[in-house]
């Protein structure tokens, strides 16, 4: 077992386990005990993998990105999870999770989302499977990301606001398991993350795992080598990056950089650059990195990104951030949405506002020219086009 996977206990490090209410054990019990034996069983992992084949669509492509190659003086890799059904790594997660909540006997789904790809792909795996499908969203993001609350109501989800607090993720996520709570026996909740108490972060790391599996394999076709030198993602709660780095991690030679969003500045008040701003305290059941006051209240994080505006990170990240096997450094809104249009410009891939944040920080990077590097594309920029169009006076 790798030193930066997770713990018999649930731990990574000093960080992860499961912090939740009483009312919650018998629920995450149950995950604990059996989602290893599920996930594990030949008879799952086939119809895991013919979804991901037939229906997301995998394995997505590994594109070499000539023209931003040549800008940076680097050998630039996309790996195209917005090329994915619903447009971003998200369903990856989610196809997982329906097929475990099946074998648990689940009939109802819940789900916390913040840019909302995370909602719409549980509910399409809900329409995929029948199921009924409950997602709580924050009442700015329902506004910001109209076009996938649509969706959602579409295949038959009831999206639900969370007006309190910031409106947005945290608070989304707070109702999610508020519900939970009060619905243990026959509700599943499909967290979206790394985060939440164990099993979810290694969980989710595994169904996302995908990611850095069929990269290995991809690199090894167009480079003769399966190894990058640089690999990078963006991070709020962090899956897309926790897939793409989970086959690299024991590779230790491999550099890996995961890209927080640092909104207005990390000194600004107006941030999500948890590494930075944040200390070790718990949030949403496990033990991690996040903002918070002196007496440990929550900072309400801030990224024009719906999907990083989160006040932590999660636990394995946390753990590769502390124990220095992981770079986490940030980028602010402006630097993202530049990153975003010379993408766009380069190449021809409107990429989601997230995944530009990891795009950012190739600025801020000095190349010799021989190395190789593979960015995470974590999502399409179509659910991000006003934003783009009111930043850019389109």
């Amino acid at each position: 077992m790798s030193k930066y996977q997770v713990n018999s206990k649930g731990y990574y490090g000093p960080f992860g386990g499961a912090y939740i209410p009483e009312m919650l054990y018998p629920n995450v019990e149950e995950l604990q005990n059996q989602y290893l034996e599920i996930i594990e069983d030949p008879t799952f992992k086939k119809e895991f993998e013919s979804l991901l084949r037939d229906y997301v669509g995998r394995p997505s492509p590994l594109y070499p990105a000539q023209r931003l190659s040549e800008k940076y003086n680097a050998k630039i890799f996309l790996k195209r999870e917005d090329l994915n059904h619903t447009g971003a790594h998200k369903i990856n997660n989610t196809i997982g999770q329906i097929l475990l909540a099946e074998k648990l006997g689940k009939k109802r789904i819940i789900a916390e989302t913040g840019a909302g790809q995370h909602g719409v792909a549980t509910a399409t795996v809900c329409a995929l499977k029948g199921l009924e499908c409950v997602v709580y969203m924050g009442e700015i993001d329902i506004e910001r990301q109209a076009p996938n609350v649509a969706r959602m109501k579409m295949m038959g989800a009831k999206v639900v606001a969370a007006t309190s607090g910031s409106k947005t993720l945290k608070d989304a996520t707070n109702e999610a398991l508020r519900d939970w709570i009060n619905n243990p026996v026959d509700t599943h909740y499909i967290i979206g993350s790394v985060v939440g108490p164990h099993p979810y972060p290694d969980m989710v790391a595994r169904f996302q795992s995908i990611i850095s599996e069929e990269t290995k394999k991809q690199l090894l076709e167009k480079t003769g080598k399966q190894n990058p030198d640089i690999v990078m993602a963006c991070v709020g709660g962090g899956s897309n990056a926790a897939g793409m780095f989970y086959h690299f991690l024991n590779e230790e030679d491999i550099q890996l950089i995961a890209v927080e969003a640092s909104g207005h500045g990390v000194d600004s008040g107006e941030s999500a650059a948890t590494t930075v701003l944040g200390h070790e305290g718990v949030l949403h059941g496990s033990r991690s990195i996040l903002m918070q006051t002196e007496d440990g209240q929550v900072i309400e994080p801030y990224s024009i990104s719906a999907g990083l505006d989160y006040p932590g990170i999660g636990p394995q990240h946390a753990w590769l951030f502390k124990s220095g096997r992981g770079t986490y450094v940030s980028a602010t809104d402006d630097e993202a949405m530049q990153a975003g249009l010379l993408l766009t410009k380069l190449e021809g891939i409107i990429p989601a506002i997230e995944s530009s944040h990891a795009l950012a920080h190739l600025e801020k990077m000095k190349f010799k020219g021989n190395e190789t590097v593979v960015i995470c594309l974590s999502g399409r920029g179509d659910k991000d086009l006003d934003i783009y169009m009111k930043y850019f006076g389109f």
